[in-house]
């Protein structure tokens, strides 16, 4: 079982860079994440994009120029991210930054074979 799991990782910053279209989350351990808007988007933690099953998860195209409104604490273990597509009902939870931290560069290239194989852009 991975170490973030087993010792879970907790911010110790959240920054919202509103311009860049960047989440920056420096965690208890010294990693520093930079999530672009669209990334944190198209991967949301929500039933309406993951489903209830992986058979009813969604690919979420054209979000290249989503922005994010707002980040909001949900108790002491997570954050909401308001999109400005009205996109809000994703729950990041600590771990779930962390693992995205870990392997963005991989889930990246493999969103962007997603969208390629079923004829999807990232543009609007």
């Amino acid at each position: 079982m991975a170490d973030y799991v087993v010792n879970p990782r907790i911010p110790k910053e959240i920054k919202l860079k509103r311009k860049e279209k960047l989440l920056e989350v420096c965690f208890d351990d010294g990693a520093l994440y930079s999530f672009p808007a669209e990334f944190l988007r198209v991967h949301s933690p929500s039933a309406e994009v993951q489903g209830h099953s992986e058979d009813q998860r969604k690919v979420v195209a054209g979000r290249r120029h989503v922005g994010i409104l707002s980040v909001e604490p949900v108790g002491q273990y997570a954050i909401r991210i308001d999109f400005d597509d009205t996109h809000d009902t994703g729950i990041y939870s600590w771990e779930i930054l962390y693992a995205f931290g870990l392997q963005q560069e991989e889930m990246w290239e493999d969103y962007i074979s997603e969208l390629q194989s079923l004829g999807l852009s990232r543009d609007p």
